[in-house]
């Protein structure tokens, strides 16, 4: 398995599995009463916690305590799942497992955050995680504002205000290369890339309406071209010939 997740005293290999009918058996005894089940329950969905670690896990965050956090959100799943509920347990328990991880990162970060700006930042990646659910295509910004109902503007602000700050001195293109951000704030390049910038969005303002929706649904979105081709009810034919053409007259620019 690549990149796997070392924690301290426990051999991942050796985790039980659970298939979907024993952890629907075992919920239903543990509702029931049956508390001595929770160990062995938790432990066949320990799986999910490891995976979430790997998802976050970094040089700064240590593997052992992003494990530990994200098994709370798995104890506090179990505690508050509802079997009544159409929903598979890990369906409902990578959210939690995810806020809790979300939240110890946030809260051990060196730079205080007000706590309003928290507030909004931590039912936003809640929302995010709730509407990526059982779709491959990330939540857009709107999507999520339009969940906690708080303008995007805020939302926008509040995960800026939570996302941990790069250093100078980190490596710009991969440890490999041994170039540091400093070297390309201070290079004439980045001026360079700043009057590009200016020049792309000037030049973007100029294209056809119909083919600049279809950078931004393209490029900005992420949307393929059938996609593309559905929201503006046109042929995916078109959609590919405004992208070329548009495409075209900005390299013509640069």
């Amino acid at each position: 398995m690549s990149n796997k997740v070392v924690i301290t005293g426990l051999n991942t290999d050796d985790l039980p599995r659970l298939t979907g009918k024993e952890t629907q058996e075992m919920l239903l005894r543990i509702k029931a009463g049956e508390t001595f089940l929770k160990k062995p329950f938790l432990e066949g969905n320990m799986r999910l916690v490891l995976s979430m670690v790997q998802r976050f896990h970094t040089d700064k965050e240590s593997a052992d305590d992003l494990f530990q956090v994200g098994m709370l959100g798995l104890i506090k799943a179990l505690d508050n799942f509802d079997v009544s509920l159409n929903v598979r347990f890990s369906t409902y328990a990578v959210p939690m497992i995810c806020g809790e991880i979300r939240r110890y990162i946030r809260e051990n970060s060196g730079f205080k955050v007000g706590r309003g700006l928290r507030d909004v930042a931590y039912r936003a990646m809640q929302a995010r995680d709730r509407l990526e659910i059982g779709r491959s295509k990330e939540a857009t910004l709107t999507e999520i504002a339009a969940e906690i109902a708080v303008p995007e503007y805020e939302v926008v602000s509040a995960l800026d205000a939570i996302t941990e700050p790069v250093s100078l001195y980190d490596a710009a293109y991969g440890e490999e290369d041994g170039t540091m951000i400093v070297d390309q704030v201070s290079d004439g390049k980045s001026f360079e890339r700043i009057l590009n910038g200016a020049t792309l969005r000037e030049e973007l303002s100029k294209l056809p309406p119909k083919e600049r929706d279809v950078l931004y649904m393209r490029y900005y979105e992420g949307r393929t071209q059938t996609e593309i081709s559905q929201k503006l009810q046109v042929s995916q034919a078109q959609v590919s010939r405004l992208e070329k053409s548009a495409i075209g007259r900005l390299k013509e620019v640069f």
